[in-house]
């Protein structure tokens, strides 16, 4: 009996001590949990008043909504016309194109509606940009800009590796004159491609053009007359390109195409079959034959002058 009650007392003792141990360990968790919601609360309020000192944290700058105003204050002060209106043709350079070419126009719009005046290109530039283009107007420092020349430089020289693939003067010696291309085709697609190319030298413009010539008698005219100046070389052109158009116009009508013979041979309607066939004669008179026509259609075969057709299984001999 005194054994029984020893084990059942040891028994009580060590769940006693179990119990103890859980509430220790709760307390300590609680104690933790604490300890760290106070750390945290005061590394962010030091954080709040010394700044970040992790560096592992990066807090991102706040993006400026408003702009900058990049003109001098005389840009700035200048009082617009009343009846000023802004050309509604030009489309807003986007980051992409020549930058030159957009200036270009810009510049040549304006000067058509009477504007010539620093202040208004100035501010009226910023109305033809979009996307790229405005994010970089956005980032000029204020006061910066103090002519169009200014504006007009500095949006250039941004954007030069932004420009679309242009031509230079070798790229003239790639257009050739097709083998059934008029010489007015081949001028006006030169002349296009001539157009995309900035400071072209005439020289160089008047050798590529005579080697893209094809080879024939306008070729071995050049060659002869070696013209110096490109206005020379369209003076043999221009007579070369009247005779191709009297040429062209003496040509005879072009030959029927392939739909227009099946329009005129198309087959025989259901009411021109139902007509009956009227056979018109060629000749006013004929031989009379002296024998009957089945003797000479006998003779014709003995005599195999023209060959019988195939026999048909199902007809009978005649």
């Amino acid at each position: 009996m005194a054994d029984n009650g020893v084990q059942q007392l040891n028994q009580a003792e060590l769940l006693a001590q179990m119990a103890e141990l859980q509430a220790e360990v709760r307390k300590l968790t609680e104690l933790s949990t604490q300890n760290s919601s106070g750390k945290h609360e005061g590394n962010s309020s030091k954080s709040s008043t010394q700044g970040n000192s992790d560096p592992l944290i990066v807090t991102p700058p706040k993006e400026k909504l408003t702009l900058d105003n990049p003109f001098s204050e005389e840009i700035t002060n200048f009082k617009m016309p009343k009846n000023f209106v802004l050309p509604n043709s030009l489309e807003p350079y986007k980051g992409i194109g020549d930058p030159r070419a957009h200036v270009k126009k810009f510049q040549s719009m304006m000067f058509f509606n009477g504007t010539n005046n620093e202040p208004i290109l100035c501010r009226s530039f910023p109305t033809y940009l979009d996307g790229a283009a405005l994010l970089w107007f956005s980032k000029l420092s204020a006061g910066s800009i103090s002519s169009f020349e200014d504006l007009a430089r500095s949006f250039i020289d941004y954007f030069a590796a932004s420009r679309i693939y242009v031509h230079g003067s070798d790229y003239l010696g790639t257009i050739k004159q097709g083998q059934h291309e008029s010489l007015k085709d081949y001028l006006t697609r030169f002349a296009e491609a001539t157009m995309k190319i900035p400071d072209l030298d005439p020289n160089v413009h008047l050798h590529a053009l005579k080697t893209g010539l094809r080879p024939g008698k306008f070729r071995e005219t050049i060659a002869i007359t070696k013209p110096k100046t490109l206005e020379e070389f369209r003076e043999r052109a221009a007579g070369q390109m009247e005779i191709e158009e009297l040429r062209e116009a003496q040509k005879p009508d072009r030959p029927p195409t392939r739909k227009e013979e099946e329009r005129t041979f198309k087959p025989m309607s259901r009411k021109d079959q139902k007509k009956p066939f009227k056979l018109t004669p060629k000749f006013d008179t004929y031989t009379k034959f002296n024998t009957k026509r089945e003797n000479i259609i006998k003779e014709i075969l003995h005599a195999k002058i023209v060959k019988p057709p195939a026999r048909a299984g199902s007809y009978q001999d005649q």
